[in-house]
């Protein structure tokens, strides 16, 4: 259903990609992986035909019906989420203009017109509001923000809304970028749930480990300008890139060792005449050879020491009779909750339920009405928010950031553990008022590895990682002495790191004194109606 073959594409004068293959079967569900900004958005612009390659072909079946989902998205005008999710907002309106527009030009057999019609068919559908209920339900909504206009919702809310409509329309060719990155851990496990069944191919960007394992069968990997292609999960493509690195470092030094010999041979006896033709053959025999090019190793966690915080006491947190409110909304009404030294617990539940809240809390960011939030002895709080910015100062570039969180810390080891969260040469020198977004996250990160506090605060610490600097940190955080309480959707991170799990709901918080299985287990949450919802 799709082609790709021998592909060259340029972006801002760099080169990602050269004889770059890959295809796509009905029904396949593929990863494309590769470390930021090796071309996965850019690939998938020449799937949607917003670009075009250099050289090379892109080729999708006229009769397959295409659904993408970007990374952000945002409600322009007075829709309500289940607007977006039946199409009616936006999508049936803009569909129709392309069929008129068509119709017009006498051009109703081309592959713009099929789609378009198929997508229109879908959508008109007399039953698309009650599959629009049923995915706006999957992704987290509840009955009465069904007709909430969505220019009121979060940015991630209105992404599900979108999201929905895709499910909605069951597109033969399902893209979707970085899925999981708006969705709280109950929708990212309903969502993979749903496309484990899910009758088209799906053909996604993410940085999700374990929502890869658990859904693909085929990965793509961008490497070197080239797509290299596994079977099996993420996992599986792990193992066979070490085994495949193996095989060629192998045949490289074998090649080496001959080209060696016989260089040799020729320097020995070129100067002797009964065997200046023999030396003459051994050098005509390295120029014919098909030279085989040094592999580089694949890219691996990094990992590095990091300093242990001073010990705390034997409480590092403890709420008691918290009450807590945003104008008239109540978050917590007489919350009490205990945390103990050296404990790893993941706060998980819906958003907006008040797990960002319940952190800032602890980290002395917002004030309560009623109630004690008293750090143990001898705690030294660190919090990493959402909103990484507000902790950098603007004018200090990465490097002088890094070195003014530990004024113990050598260049050399400051230059290393950059490198290994992917600030390479120049990079250290930007100001960090020039940053991405991802750039943010991985230099406050460092900040916390290299004077890290006896009771961590991360608020979805992994988002803009890619999976080996996700592996990087949880390296780190599992060598880490102190008491850490974090947010995250990543399940791999959360199954890695977390000995206690808080659900929270409704400002009810309900304390599981085990990991993410036992959580799932005891909890009950997969077998509720919500999950049900997926068969």
């Amino acid at each position: 259903m799709l082609t790709i073959r021998d592909l060259r594409k340029s972006h801002g004068g760099r080169l990602l990609f050269e004889e770059a293959s890959l295809q796509v079967n009905y029904g396949e569900r593929v990863a494309l992986v590769g470390p930021n900004g090796a071309g996965k958005s850019t690939l998938f612009s020449l799937i949607l035909k917003r670009d075009e390659p250099d050289a090379g072909t892109v080729q999708r079946d006229e009769w397959t019906m295409l659904g993408y989902l970007p990374q952000e998205g945002e409600a322009v005008g007075e829709e309500t989420a289940l607007d977006i999710a039946t199409g009616k907002a936006g999508e049936i309106p803009a569909l129709e203009a392309v069929l008129a527009r068509l119709e017009k030009a006498g051009d109703v057999e081309g592959a713009e017109y099929l789609e378009a019609h198929a997508k229109h068919e879908a959508l008109c559908n007399p039953h698309v509001e009650a599959r629009a209920r049923k995915m706006l339900k999957g992704l987290g909504y509840r009955e009465e923000e069904f007709e909430r206009p969505a220019r009121e919702l979060s940015g991630g809310w209105v992404m599900r809304a979108h999201l929905a409509r895709l499910l909605v329309m069951e597109p033969d060719l399902l893209l979707l970028d970085e899925p999981t990155n708006h969705l709280d851990l109950l929708s990212l496990l309903w969502l993979q749930r749903y496309l484990q069944t899910y009758s088209g191919a799906v053909l996604l960007i993410s940085h999700d480990l374990e929502f890869m394992d658990a859904l693909v069968e085929k990965v793509f990997e961008i490497t070197n300008r080239k797509i290299v292609s596994y079977a099996g999960n993420f996992s599986d493509s792990l193992r066979q890139r070490e085994a495949n690195y193996e095989q060629q470092a192998a045949a490289w030094k074998n090649q080496q060792k001959e080209i060696a010999a016989l260089q040799e041979f020729a320097d020995r006896f070129r100067s002797v005449s009964s065997k200046a033709a023999q030396a003459q053959s051994k050098l005509k025999q390295i120029e014919r050879m098909e030279k085989i090019e040094r592999p580089e190793p694949p890219r691996k966690p990094f990992r590095f020491r990091i300093p242990q915080p001073p010990r705390g006491g034997q409480q590092s947190m403890n709420l008691k009779g918290v009450h807590m409110s945003y104008g008239d909304y109540p978050v917590y009404k007489g919350l009490d909750l205990l945390v103990e030294r050296g404990e790893r617990t993941a706060l998980v539940g819906p958003n907006g339920a008040g797990k960002s809240t319940l952190l800032k809390i602890m980290a002395g960011v917002v004030p309560i009405q009623q109630g004690i939030c008293q750090a143990g002895h001898n705690s030294k709080i660190g919090y990493f928010s959402q909103h990484r910015s507000a902790t950098l100062n603007p004018s200090n570039s990465v490097m002088d950031e890094v070195l003014a969180s530990n004024g113990k810390l050598r260049e050399e080891d400051a230059r290393s553990m950059l490198g290994s969260f992917l600030f390479r040469k120049d990079d250290i020198h930007k100001k960090t008022a020039v940053l991405s977004g991802g750039e943010k996250t991985r230099l406050n990160l460092i900040k916390f590895l290299v004077d890290p506090p006896n009771l961590l605060l991360m608020d979805e610490p992994t988002t803009h990682l890619d999976i080996l600097t996700v592996e990087s940190l949880v390296l780190a955080l599992e060598a880490y002495e102190g008491t850490l309480l974090f947010i995250s959707h990543d399940v791999h991170f959360i199954r890695k790191l977390a000995s206690r799990i808080l659900h929270i709901n409704a400002g009810n918080v309900t304390s599981y004194a085990g990991g993410y299985d036992y959580f799932l287990e005891k909890s009950g949450l997969l077998g509720s109606e919500r999950f049900a919802l997926t068969a």
